[in-house]
């Protein structure tokens, strides 16, 4: 499979590989620390690997692994000992590796002697640098080979590579050792039941010898990081929570610690903090996953959306550009930082081709105008929010049916543009690959949300007529998606309509994302709500991307058969909408219980077996962890649960939960509401709220839905609100 048909090849980064990630910024190594540049390891930086190689020996002898411990995100705890050549089992070296990613690494080991006798010890780590891309080292295709040069200076070395006209070095200093151009090395006596340490640091740099790195120097007096700062004033700022589940508090403050770990600055206002899609090959801003993720954690840091939303609109697309895919009015795919060799999609810094950022865009900025920011932020952003639904207009059905498409423009692009994005992804039910141009369900979804939020800041600005307009949109929308895509006959709808305009008639999740904008028709509801719980749908830990009885269903697939978190939490959030509140308790409950066995973190996905095959939710090999929409699933999942949201235009704030008994009471303090902090309690099922600010008001209930407003202010055709169903365990 070329690289070019799917953003998703990747080679298998080895049983028990360790994942730091710090901004943009990560490191994969092997269980016992070291760096292998035969897989697909590394140091990586702007989306270069600046370290290919790692390794440290002990008498030249590799560390056998005990343990590897992820300490923060960004730093890690390895234990390791040293093999003996006596033919004795037990050796009596141990050593620890604290390992911290910034720009680079710093590398504290401790080499600690159990044994009554003193240990003569030679201690030597070989560092590799070969200036990879990082969709070289991904894909297992490294082509260019870099002019190396080595430079020694006291005990710094400098690693400098030359490839046409592009350089990039690697320093590493290493205090007190015998340095040359091969290995860093120390000579020791470890006394009896003594320890020694020493301290590495590698950094990207074209000098030769340069003073430590400001990424790992500590000011004065203080004795954390950088990164322990930036952390503290990440946990200052959120809600923090207790749970009487403790296995699902444990979850939820993981998932905090992730989001706080993917966070990224725009690099031209760094003010703007926005979400990267996850490591290890996305720690980058992503339109559809950057939206998404903000989108799910507005309730723990708004801003997280805010920022998104400026970064990407200041990007968005101007001119028509085949290669990048570049449109006017359109929200990017994907930026790449440092991509010197053109092996990125599209072969430029920024790729275009994805068919659902652009309408994401304006109903993620409908959340952001829902939750307070001031006006003239909000007005900041009409504009591209304007240019985006032009684009949906136009070029995004590019054949005037109503419907917007994806077909890619040049060999280089992404061959399916939806979240599914596998070359694979869009099949029929009997297997069938779907031609283009594509138009997905969950995207006309995305685009009736775009139209209604849009209507209602028009709306609420005064502009009625235009509100109008864009709310009889939607409604004609909603009426030709639910006339064209419902295959009555099978009681769900289908993933999409293909170039023919035939239905796609696979049973597939996207159908769920429908679900969580209303553009289901309410009698078709409770058909999509049963096909999902289904056996072929619901594995026991969620809901498959493919049922099982479909001809492309794989289970250990990317796309056709696997469970993606992400993809659940938003089917939760739209079966709360509809009422069916059991399903989404099932769901819910299923993915955090699936957390459990991954130290409390969600993956980006699993595999498809049933629970009754496997006990254990099966690992999808290539999976990214951290990702940014596994770890905001959970943040998701319990908001949705509680019926949790805001509407500060309008004074209120909402809340209705129907969390399962199992979850426990629930205790939040210091969540962000209408710019000031807010107390919530949860107890048997009872909320309070304590500290909302001057003019909100509290309400038990759901948060009235755009189409609730619409309908209520008189704009566009009068349509069929969902009426929430009753259910045995609880009531919408």
């Amino acid at each position: 499979m070329a690289g070019w048909n799917a953003d998703t090849a990747a080679g298998p980064v080895g049983s028990g590989t360790i994942t730091l990630v710090e901004g943009t910024s990560f490191c994969i190594s092997s269980p016992n620390g070291d760096i292998h540049p035969e897989n697909p390891h590394g140091v990586f930086y702007q989306d270069t690997r600046v370290l290919s190689g790692w390794r440290l020996t002990v008498n030249g002898q590799a560390l056998e692994p005990l343990a590897a411990e992820t300490k923060e995100p960004y730093r890690a705890l390895f234990a390791g000992r040293v093999t003996r050549s006596d033919g004795y089992a037990d050796s009596p070296l141990i050593v620890e590796r604290l390992r911290e990613v910034g720009a680079g690494i710093q590398e504290q080991i401790t080499v600690r002697n159990y044994s009554s006798e003193p240990a003569e010890c030679v201690i030597s780590v070989r560092p590799e640098a070969d200036f990879a891309d990082l969709f070289e080292v991904k894909e297992a295709r490294i082509q260019r080979r870099w002019e190396q040069r080595r430079q020694v200076a006291g005990d710094s070395l400098t690693i400098l590579g030359t490839w046409q006209d592009v350089r990039k070095g690697m320093v590493i200093q290493a205090p007190g050792a015998d340095v040359t151009h091969e290995a860093l090395s120390y000579r020791v006596s470890v006394g009896a039941h003594g320890q020694w340490s020493t301290l590495l640091t590698a950094v990207p740099s074209t000098e030769a010898a340069s003073p430590p790195p400001p990424s790992f120097v500590h000011t004065e007096g203080e004795d954390i990081s950088p990164r322990d700062r930036r952390r503290q004033e990440w946990v200052a700022k959120i809600p923090k929570l207790h749970m009487g589940n403790h296995s699902i508090e444990r979850t939820l403050r993981r998932s905090y610690d992730d989001l706080g770990a993917l966070r990224i600055e725009d690099p031209n206002y760094p003010e703007r903090i926005v979400v990267a899609a996850g490591a290890p090959w996305f720690m980058t801003l992503f339109g559809r996953d950057s939206l998404w993720a903000s989108e799910m954690a507005v309730a723990v840091d708004p801003s997280l959306a805010l920022g998104t939303l400026q970064t990407l609109a200041d990007r968005q697309g101007t001119v028509v550009d085949p290669v990048t895919e570049e449109e006017p009015g359109k929200i990017l795919h994907e930026v790449r930082l440092d991509v010197s060799s053109g092996l990125s999609l599209g072969g430029k810094h920024i790729y275009y081709g994805s068919v659902d950022a652009t309408p994401l865009f304006v109903t993620i900025l409908g959340t952001v105008s829902r939750w307070g920011f001031a006006k003239d932020t909000i007005a900041a952003l009409l504009p591209h929010a304007d240019r985006a639904l032009e684009w949906i207009r136009q070029d995004g059905d590019k054949d005037g049916d109503g419907f917007v498409e994806y077909q890619r423009l040049n060999p280089r692009g992404l061959i399916n543009q939806g979240w599914k994005d596998s070359w694979d992804g869009i099949n029929f039910a009997d297997g069938t690959m779907a031609e283009g141009p594509i138009a997905l369900c969950e995207v006309q979804a995305y685009v009736y949300d775009a139209y209604m939020a849009r209507a209602w800041i028009a709306y609420d600005s005064g502009e009625r007529s235009l509100a109008s307009e864009l709310a009889d949109q939607a409604a004609q929308l909603k009426k030709r998606f639910n006339e064209q895509f419902w295959i009555p006959e099978r009681g769900y709808y289908a993933i999409a309509l293909d170039g023919r305009k035939r239905q796609v008639d696979a049973c597939a999740s996207n159908m769920g994302h429908c679900l969580w904008t209303g553009l289901i028709d309410e009698d078709k509801a409770p058909m999509v709500a049963e096909r999902l719980m289904s056996p072929e749908m619901f594995s026991g830990w969620g809901v498959r991307t493919l049922a099982s009885d479909m001809g492309a269903y794989n289970p250990a697939s990317y796309h056709n058969g696997s469970v993606w978190p992400h993809d659940n939490a938003v089917i939760v959030a739209g079966l709360v909408r509809y009422g069916f509140v059991e399903q989404a308790q099932r769901i819910s409950t299923a993915l955090l219980e699936a957390a459990d066995y991954s130290n409390g973190r969600l993956p980006e996905l699993f595999c498809g077996f049933s629970r009754e095959q496997f006990a254990e939710p099966v690992p999808y090999p290539t999976a990214c962890s951290p990702q940014a929409w596994a770890a905001t699933t959970p943040l998701q999942l319990v908001t949705s649960l509680m019926r949790y949201d805001t509407h500060v235009s309008r004074g209120g704030f909402w809340m209705d939960p129907v969390l399962p008994e199992s979850y426990g009471d629930l205790h939040i303090t210091n969540a962000p509401m209408a710019g000031g902090r807010i107390t919530i309690d949860i107890a048997n099922s009872v909320p309070s709220v304590q500290g909302l600010p001057h003019g909100m008001v509290f309400h038990q209930g759901h948060r009235p839905y755009l189409a609730e407003l619409i309908e209520q202010a008189g704009l566009g055709p009068k349509a069929s609100t969902p009426r929430p169903h009753i259910t045995a365990e609880g009531s919408a």
